[in-house]
């Protein structure tokens, strides 16, 4: 089928107002298509052009070769090229173009690309005689288009992989509105041969859509997909925002485009294999995954850099069975070239899959190569998250080859204590050491010594379960002795630290079901479902997670560590609690578990929260609590006197005395005994000292207490101790037994006046208890009442002490007469 030609000549000299005309129009080729076709075709000299060039000139200058998709879906493939105008008084420069319409559903001739036509001899620089000429065959070019591209390719390798992917997105059926492509060449026909790289790399309907110019001065105004400008328009293309690559300057810096199937495509167009791409679309997959090309590649031989060795892999992983048994071996025997040395972590793991999925499709003999490639990686590339082979891969003298290689490095790097060393690389090295059969019984121990805090501490360091959860776990199910051994690992530093034993059971579920004792990774394992059931019962949870050991704490006293370590944490018990624990077994346990220190922190924090502003002790609210606190003490004193010594010991005989004060008959010198216990227990409790203090204070103002420790107090010159006794004394308490209570009125006035040298501290207080706390009792007494006080303090003090009491209170009563006198005086 013939194809109608358009021309169109530019305006010659001296022909103001019209950029060109038609000059020959075939038949089919509407007047809209022509005022579509017509800026398509226009041509725009490069700057710099002389007026009159020379013919080497005129040759110089670039062609645009286009191919355009007009708006009723015809297509059109056109040729401008610069002219010389020989008619008029000068020889300047004009331009013709010569294009040819395709109708929809029609192809070219003998199907071929657009770009094919590119070389064809039959595009014309002047119209044919005649108005509109009769239609015209296309013949088709001399030439197929791949001709000498290798070369080109070859010479444009630094930009080679960036342009094919930007030349496969451009051609998406999705992309027609996206962001064009701009190649910055010095000749057009190099941007052809772009062009031509692009029909050979790309599927045919994606090359067809693949819309372009060789050549233009405005590529933000083209409809093209792919637009060719000299280095001069190149900066104009980028302030417009397209995608440019400055193919005529230096080579571009920087890493890949990203793109494996581009990066694969580039490093066969330099290996001058071209044809591999017709026999990569043979293979199932989409049309621009890399898989099939890069696989098509290794088995013919071509270098491919990690991405794209890891796309053919994952690929023939996904397909095991597209391949035929030598392509199979060609590719395995390419993935493990020992001439490749940049392989990375995603191509391991492509390879591992690769593996796993020829695994017993595959003879030994093919597989095995992987298998050595992937241990060998595991022992010397610390990539712990390879899916290592099964056992029975190195059955056969490649394994025998692979175990004499590497188990001597696995037995060095295991044995080494210097090192900090990861979880993940250690439970990969004694998995390889078992898959190779290599003999590390000797430097078990200590491995499992180092590795079970280390699990510990990994653990803690991130949030859920750890990244080597899952090849530890197979560890342990692969090696029966490297579990018995770190579960009894494990098992031995719980009882130092529970909680973190407990935190890291909770992460990783260990199989610690077997034969084995275990008791404390039984009780750590108890934890979570006893705080779940029981809530903040601790009790109740200590009796559970005690149960779950499935030993007596005298059989093994380390339980009660544990237990302790579970429940109470970093938290001292309650004085129950420690009496709970103190009765659930004998001192001689509690000493070896270290649990003893734990009721002493008990006994020591018992709370004094009863004790009033003043340091006395409320109505019904701690002092029964400090009696258990105290008897506590006493059981822990008897049953731990060696091992309870310094502050501990005095702050355990300070809460013992304390009771005894408050209900017994301390021993004489109980006075002297708070302040020296309060010293040696420093830094002592703040609720202990209080309560001490209140204790003491409140005995020395009961009217029984002994005179000697009356004095011992009174001259101690203990600040602290007389202000608690001073704001005990001013209590309501205190008040009320005053103004009720005559004998004990005259008892405190006899105190509060026997010592008034007795240093700096007590005078002024007993003073200011005089004249604050006793005066407005006595004020208030009735007459008989204040009778009875004189009389009291003159029997049980002396004739002087009666007269003092008479004058204190004289001096009181001649106060209260001189202020009403003085107030009748003003107001008269």
């Amino acid at each position: 089928m013939s194809l109608a030609q358009v021309h169109y000549s530019s305006a010659a000299p001296g022909d103001e107002g019209t950029a060109g005309r038609f000059t020959a129009v075939g038949p089919g080729v509407s007047g809209a298509l022509l005022a579509e076709i017509e800026p398509l075709v226009r041509y725009e000299l490069p700057g710099g052009v002389p007026d009159r060039p020379s013919d080497a000139e005129l040759r110089s200058l670039p062609q645009a070769f286009g191919y355009f998709v007009l708006s009723d879906g015809s297509r059109l493939v056109a040729r401008s090229a610069p002219v010389r105008d020989v008619g008029g008084a000068g020889s300047g420069v004009r331009f013709h173009a010569h294009a040819v319409h395709v109708p929809v559903g029609v192809p070219l001739p003998g199907d071929r690309l657009p770009v094919e036509a590119w070389r064809s001899p039959h595009w014309v620089a002047v119209t044919p005689g005649g108005a509109i000429p009769d239609p015209l065959a296309l013949p088709p070019g001399p030439a197929a288009v791949s001709e000498g591209l290798d070369d080109f390719a070859v010479s444009r390798g630094p930009w080679l992989a960036a342009v094919l992917a930007d030349l496969r997105r451009a051609s998406d059926a999705e992309a027609a509105g996206g962001q064009p492509v701009v190649l910055v060449e010095r000749q057009c026909a190099d941007v052809a041969r772009w062009l031509g790289l692009a029909s050979v790399t790309l599927p045919r309907e994606s090359a067809e859509r693949l819309t372009f110019t060789t050549y233009t001065r405005r590529p933000e105004g083209s409809a093209s997909r792919v637009m060719g400008v000299l280095p001069e328009d190149a900066a104009a293309a980028r302030a417009a925002g397209l995608r440019v690559h400055e193919c005529a300057g230096p080579s571009p810096a920087g890493g890949g485009t990203g793109d494996a199937w581009a990066a694969t495509a580039a490093r066969v167009w330099r290996s001058r294999s071209p044809e591999l791409f017709g026999e990569a679309r043979e293979l199932p997959g989409e049309p621009f995954a890399a898989g099939p090309l890069a696989v098509t590649a290794l088995c013919a031989g071509v270098e491919l850099g990690p991405d794209e060795r890891a796309a053919a892999a994952g690929w023939a992983a996904d397909r095991p069975y597209a391949l035929d048994a030598k392509r199979t071996g060609q590719l395995v025997e390419a993935l493990t070239s020992p001439g490749i040395d940049d392989r990375t972590g995603p191509e391991f793991d492509s390879v591992g899959l690769l593996f796993g999925a020829l695994e017993g499709r595959c003879p030994a003999s093919v597989t095995a190569p992987l298998a050595a490639m992937l241990v060998t990686e595991a022992v010397r590339g610390g990539n712990g998250s390879l899916e290592l082979p099964r056992r029975d891969a190195f059955s056969g003298p490649e394994g025998a080859e692979v175990a004499a290689r590497l188990g001597p490095e696995i037995l060095t790097e295991l044995a080494d204590t210097a090192g900090s060393r990861s979880v993940a690389r250690t439970v990969q090295l004694l998995r390889v050491a078992r898959l190779l059969g290599v003999d590390g019984r000797d430097s078990l121990p200590g491995v499992v010594n180092r590795l079970a805090p280390a699990l510990l501490a990994e653990a803690a360091a991130h949030e859920g379960s750890p990244g080597f959860a899952p090849a530890l776990l197979e560890l342990l199910d692969e090696q029966f002795e490297v579990r018995t051994a770190l579960l009894g690992a494990l098992d031995r530093i719980a009882p130092e630290d529970p909680g973190a034993v407990a935190g890291f059971l909770e992460r990783v579920t260990l199989p610690f079901t077997g034969t084995q004792a275990l008791p404390h990774l039984r009780m750590c394992a108890e934890v979570p479902e006893a705080m779940a059931t029981l809530g903040g019962d601790r009790a109740a949870m200590w009796h559970r997670v005690l149960r779950a050991a499935g030993l007596s704490p005298f059989a093994e006293p380390l339980v009660l560590r544990t237990a302790v370590g579970l429940v109470w944490e970093d938290r001292a018990p309650t004085v129950e609690e420690a009496r709970l624990l103190l009765d659930a077994a004998t001192s001689d346990a509690h000493r070896a578990a270290g649990t003893w220190a734990r009721l002493v922190d008990a006994a020591l924090g018992a709370s004094a929260a009863g004790t009033s502003a003043a340091g006395t002790p409320t109505a019904g609210t701690s002092a029964a609590g400090t009696d258990e606190a105290a008897g506590l003490a006493h059981d822990l004193l008897r049953g731990f006197p060696e091992e309870i010594g310094g502050r501990e010991r005095a702050g355990l005989l300070l809460l013992v005395l304390v009771r005894e004060l408050r209900t017994g008959a301390p021993e004489p010198g109980w006075a002297e005994r708070v302040r020296t216990l309060c010293a040696r227990a420093e830094p002592v409790e703040p609720a202990l000292r209080e309560r001490a203090y209140a204790a003491l204070v409140e005995r020395l103002l009961a009217p029984d207490r002994p005179g000697a420790e009356l004095y011992g107090f009174v001259h101690g010159e203990d600040a602290e101790l007389i202000a608690a006794y001073d704001r005990a004394a001013r209590t309501e308490t205190v008040r009320a037994r005053l103004r009720t209570q005559p004998a004990y009125a005259a008892d405190c006035f006899t105190v509060w006046t026997a010592h008034p040298h007795a240093g700096r501290a007590w005078p002024p207080v007993a003073a200011a208890l005089l004249d604050e706390v006793l005066r407005p009792a006595v004020r208030g007494m009735p007459a008989e009442s204040v009778a009875e006080v004189e009389e009291t303090v003159g029997r049980t003090g002396s004739s002087g002490r009666a007269d003092a009491f008479r004058d204190w209170n004289r001096s009181s009563a001649l106060g209260r007469l001189g202020r009403r006198i003085a107030g009748r005086v003003r107001r008269g």
